[in-house]
């Protein structure tokens, strides 16, 4: 059972009915909310408006989430190349996979898919940066030449995704520091978190290392030795979840 019919009726009705404070705070509104049956269990999908970035963001909710503590969160950002083409580049894709089937398998929790492509630097951006790493540089280094911070997102958005939720606490699904420390200062409460480990592949071994002994995330022991090995020419990549 998702979300009962009664509490999306409420919540509809209150969002419909929501005021934004002021030009410059974040505004979430939630527009639409369906069931959604999925491969990877019995889930519901939401669709959010915003006046931040304007993008359309969603979240993917398995069971009852609303006015509920604990609630297992994967923040995802989008990854085309990844997530639609199956790129090898990255490892975004598989935690995304991973992160669904988990998260069917329990109680409740929720999948936030965040339009914030390549590291929140765009496509256009990403593609460039791909370049740059066919020519030798690391995820970090092409970012920094091309101008960007090494990670350029922000989890406002995803903080009043939850609490337009209602989503009181979260264990969250996720191997980067700076994630949790970001939707702290958004007000989040996080109880714990969750590791999502996925197997590297030939292509991807540099780009995880990278985000391992750059980015600061943490990655398991059982990747360890596949990082510490040599990097693969062309194994760079996006996003860095």
């Amino acid at each position: 059972m998702g979300i009962p019919p009664e509490v999306v009726d409420r919540l509809l009705r209150e969002n419909r009915d929501h005021v934004c404070p002021g030009s410059e705070e974040i505004c979430v509104r939630l527009e639409a909310l369906a069931k959604l049956p999925t491969r990877f269990g019995e889930y519901q999908v939401a669709a959010f408006w915003n006046n931040h970035d304007r993008k359309e963001h969603a979240a993917f909710v398995h069971g009852d989430v609303v006015g509920q503590e604990n609630v297992p969160v994967r923040i995802h950002s989008e990854c085309l190349t990844g997530d639609a083409i199956g790129s090898l580049r990255c490892d975004c894709r598989d935690q995304l996979i991973e992160s669904l089937e988990k998260i069917g398998r329990m109680e409740n929790g929720i999948v936030l898919y965040l339009r914030q492509e390549g590291r929140g630097i765009g496509f256009v951006n990403k593609i460039r940066a791909y370049q740059l790493q066919d020519a030798g540089f690391d995820t970090v280094q092409a970012n920094e030449i091309l101008g960007f911070r090494p990670d350029e997102r922000d989890y406002g958005i995803a903080a009043h995704i939850l609490g337009t939720l209602e989503v009181r606490s979260i264990r969250i699904l996720t191997n980067n520091p700076d994630k949790m420390e970001d939707l702290r200062r958004h007000g989040i409460q996080i109880t714990g978190r969750i590791p999502v480990i996925v197997p590297p592949n030939r292509y991807n071994t540099a780009y995880l290392a990278t985000k391992q002994g750059k980015m600061g995330h943490l990655l398991q022991v059982e990747q360890d030795d596949a990082l510490t090995g040599p990097a693969e020419e062309d194994g760079a990549s996006d996003a860095g979840r």
